[in-house]
């Protein structure tokens, strides 16, 4: 015998809303936050993968700096890399210096002279994190490179570099001698002094200038002290 439409109707009604449930009255529902803090909550243990290899090779890097802070801003750069614990992304972090020796005053000393003023050199694999790192770091400018994108320096100009940073180690400091064959000097002090003539050879490794001098009507080659002479 077919079901009566009436009792069905009932049925259903029953069915879909359960005896303890009440009926939606279409208010929203009031969410718990879910930025809200819990009393009893406990830090995550988070996976440290800090003895993972780091993907990628090592690049030296030009980064453009304030000119004068170079030594604190690298300083500065090594601390951070350290506290972030992000040591085994990075190599050497230098400042290209070369020892020259000087005389002032009369007096011999030596000094350390920068080689590119207003920039640092880093040994690093480049992703996201470090970039970041380092463009972070006060006092850094930015990466040298084209279109916004760090490049690193070319094998043969890191070797060079390298090199010469070697060579200098071993070597005697070499002087500072603002003179270049041709310029015109006078002489202050000495047998000749308020003679003038012309560079013809400069011994960087002794300190010395051969200046040609007119000495009675021909032209002699005398050797002197560098900071016993001036540009004229």
């Amino acid at each position: 015998m077919p079901a009566d439409h009436g009792d069905l109707a009932a049925s259903t009604d029953i069915a879909a809303t359960p005896a303890d449930e009440d009926e939606d009255d279409g208010t929203p529902a009031e969410l718990d936050d879910p930025f809200a803090g819990d009393e009893d909550a406990k830090p995550i243990d988070m996976v440290d993968d800090e003895d993972a290899a780091p993907v990628g090779d090592r690049h030296w890097y030009i980064l453009k700096v304030q000119s004068n802070r170079e030594d604190s801003i690298r300083e500065t750069l090594q601390r951070r890399i350290s506290m972030q614990g992000l040591d085994r992304f990075f190599g050497e972090v230098i400042v290209p210096k070369e020892q020259v020796t000087e005389f002032k005053s009369g007096k011999k000393r030596v000094v350390s002279r920068k080689l590119y003023p207003g920039y640092i050199l880093v040994n690093m694999i480049l992703n996201d994190e470090t970039w970041y790192l380092v463009r972070e770091t006060g006092g850094i400018g930015d990466f040298t490179g084209s279109a916004g994108r760090p490049s690193p320096m070319l094998p043969q100009d890191v070797a060079k570099l390298l090199n010469k940073s070697e060579e200098k180690t071993d070597e005697s400091p070499r002087l500072k001698i603002n003179f270049k064959k041709g310029d015109r000097v006078k002489i202050n002090e000495g047998t000749f002094e308020n003679f003038e003539g012309e560079v013809e050879a400069i011994d960087e490794a002794n300190g010395r200038v051969t200046v040609m001098l007119s000495i009675f009507g021909r032209s002699t080659p005398v050797d002197i002290e560098y900071w016993q002479i001036e540009s004229v």
